[in-house]
């Protein structure tokens, strides 16, 4: 629920309201009792997004994590090519004595 900013036009004062979005406004002013309190209009406060699914990212098109998905595959495909062929720079240097 937000909180609302009132002035009354009669005395002056201003005070905060913490009212539902669907109460109707006060007129009521509590400092002098007279009915000509107004609700001003705020500049309103920032959103804030709080867990998971509210990054760009998430909302990506399937052709784009299609292309994400094979670059992946790939990388990692080629990262398990350089050790299998680590292995076996290895094995060799124990068999020679030699490291490279």
């Amino acid at each position: 629920m937000p909180t609302y900013d009132y002035e009354c036009d009669t005395c002056g004062h201003t005070y905060e309201l913490f009212q539902s979005i669907t109460a109707k406004p006060i007129k009521k002013c509590p400092e002098c009792g007279n009915n000509t309190a107004k609700r001003l209009i705020g500049a309103g406060s920032g959103i804030i997004f709080k867990g998971s699914g509210f990054y760009q990212t998430d909302y990506r098109s399937e052709r784009y994590k299609k292309a994400a998905k094979a670059e992946t595959d790939t990388a990692s495909e080629n990262g398990q090519k350089d050790k299998t062929s680590d292995k076996k720079k290895t094995s060799e240097s124990k068999k020679t004595g030699t490291d490279n």
